[in-house]
């Protein structure tokens, strides 16, 4: 899984609440039998218009966003189903985190799982960011994740985040990596274990 460090990049505003994962991963781009090309799904309805060719309204097709890092969303973002496919599609875009007052806890539990990093603030601070996004002309940020800082032509702010979640993002590790690191005690337990009952060997 790719490291999470010092990441800058362009933020874009979709803050609508409620955005739910059938809305960032529609349903029929559920169907591969691997995760490849479901970039193409994200947003999907609302990227493309019925024929095909991009909706100029959308901002994510618009001058000044097109090559967007980071998304400033609203609250509740990623309700509805617990499709993973809508975190790995985000991250194939080039999404590497997310800002916002609330998440659906799954989705949220995806994001980390897949190294996609969501941070959430008050709502004052969202508004510093977002006057920030919505502006093509100054909407670069930087994300400083060992220092928990978002640095921004509207001056810097701080976030905190899980020390667990933070560890695994800056390292790059998922799950199953961060279990690995205990592997020699899992042996000596399981070795321990077995000599203690050996019935259970059998």
């Amino acid at each position: 899984m790719e490291a999470f460090k010092t990441v800058s990049g362009v933020v874009a505003p979709m803050m609508s609440a409620n955005i739910d994962t059938d809305v960032i991963m529609p349903k029929q781009f559920l169907k591969g039998i691997d995760r490849q090309g479901l970039d193409k799904g994200v947003f999907f309805d609302l990227r493309f218009n019925a024929d095909g060719q991009p909706d100029e309204r959308f901002v994510l097709n618009q001058d000044g966003w097109k090559n967007t890092t980071f998304l400033l969303v609203g609250p509740n973002f990623g309700c509805g189903s617990s499709r993973e496919h809508a975190v790995w599609g985000l991250k194939q875009l080039g999404i590497r985190a997310l800002i916002g007052s609330s998440f659906a806890g799954i989705f949220n539990d995806n994001c980390q799982r897949n190294g996609v990093l969501t941070i959430e603030l008050a709502q004052a601070q969202l508004n510093q960011l977002e006057s920030i996004a919505t502006d093509p002309q100054k909407n670069n940020i930087t994300i400083d994740l060992e220092q928990q800082r978002i640095i921004s032509e509207n001056g810097d702010i701080d976030f905190s985040l899980d020390a667990l979640k933070s560890k695994m993002l800056l390292e790059g590790l998922d799950f199953i990596d961060y279990t690995l690191q205990y592997q020699s005690d899992i042996r000596a337990f399981e070795a321990n274990h077995f000599s203690t009952n050996p019935w259970l060997a059998c």
